[in-house]
């Protein structure tokens, strides 16, 4: 029983820290955070396995991973509002072609994330092209260039 509640505790624990780091946090890996990813996962497989490295104790912790991950997906389509807060929503931060810096600014955005997504999805090179640029529930930017 020991194991079910570590697996649930850090399960929601890393849901909560990785909902308050962003979307933009995976979306856009550097070496440092690939560093601070690995580091992340030696500690959570410390904090899951304890002193048990038994196959028996693998088995019953992705089983409760994965129960609760399908628990949470049935949960977030009855709750929308549970999903709105676990998966965010679609943001738009740019707006016929004017940057909206506190949106941008909340989101940890900026002017070059923008450009650059602008280039390598529709080869756009100024802000002034661009009609929307949503910062999608993923992390991507999404762009929709002015006709």
């Amino acid at each position: 029983m020991d194991a079910v509640l570590r697996a649930a505790a850090i399960y929601f624990f890393l849901l909560v820290i990785f909902r308050i780091a962003g979307s933009r946090t995976l979306a856009q890996m550097t070496s440092f955070d690939l560093i601070l990813l690995l580091i992340i996962a030696e500690a959570t497989q410390q904090g899951l396995v304890g002193n048990d490295f038994s196959i028996t104790q693998a088995m019953l912790l992705i089983i409760t991973l994965v129960g609760i991950d399908i628990g949470l997906s049935l949960l977030k389509e009855k709750l929308p509002a549970l999903d709105r807060w676990l998966e965010g929503t679609p943001l738009v931060i740019v707006e016929d072609g004017k940057p909206l810096h506190d949106r941008m600014k909340g989101a940890r955005v900026d002017e070059s994330d923008v450009l650059a997504a602008a280039r390598e999805l529709q080869g756009l090179e100024r802000l002034d092209q661009i009609k929307f640029a949503v910062l999608e529930r993923t992390g991507e930017i999404s762009i929709i260039p002015k006709r």
